[in-house]
């Protein structure tokens, strides 16, 4: 059966994005730092990523993109990641939860509301999972709706100081059970199955 997961990267002081982010400023002032278990180690948004991931890492991504059929993200992470380029990262349905529709864009579908979202992602994923990817919103969006099964906080061993936090103003209260733990030298994944 299908199944919801969400993930998201955050320092260790509990933000997704470093201070200014956006358009055209990605993940803002530093928070490049929270995706070096991305690429394998340090990169820049000058520079552009030089590596691979490995170990740990490698096996999060692995673990990802064999089990997910269709990925959701909000529209502050399509603007903010500059719409990856105009092309599909993921290489799967990916829908873009807004309320403004743009002209079709390739490889992404635009969706008035989590609601559609999920049933629509549910349909395209088929056997697989439907994985929601951020922004913050979206995965609180998300959590609240009770759609989440399983929740992955990957840790990046900084410090941001300043930034989007992941439950800026989140008052749910839910209970968490521990699934599995697996550690890098640019990050700690720990998932969790969401309890209701």
């Amino acid at each position: 059966m299908t199944k919801v997961n969400a993930g998201i990267t955050i320092s260790v002081d509990g933000y997704i994005t470093g201070p200014n982010d956006g358009p055209e400023r990605g993940l803002g002032e530093g928070g490049e730092r929270l995706h070096y278990w991305v690429f394998g180690g340090p990169w820049s948004y000058a520079e552009g990523s030089r590596g691979e991931p490995t170990g740990a890492d490698k096996e999060v991504l692995d673990h990802a993109f064999a089990s997910v059929g269709a990925v959701i993200g909000g529209r502050g992470t399509y603007e903010a990641a500059g719409a990856w380029g105009g092309e599909n990262p993921w290489g799967m349905p990916f829908f873009i939860v807004t309320h403004r529709q743009d002209a079709p864009a390739a490889g992404f579908e635009f969706v008035n509301g989590l609601d559609e979202a999920i049933v629509r992602a549910r349909e395209a994923a088929g056997d697989k999972d439907v994985s929601v990817m951020g922004g913050a919103d979206m995965i609180r969006q998300a959590l609240r709706g009770g759609y989440v099964e399983e929740l992955t906080i990957t840790i990046a061993p900084v410090i941001l100081g300043a930034g989007k936090r992941l439950f800026e103003g989140f008052e749910e209260s839910l209970n968490l059970e521990h699934v599995r733990l697996l550690q890098s030298p640019f990050a700690t994944h720990i998932t969790y199955r969401v309890l209701r």
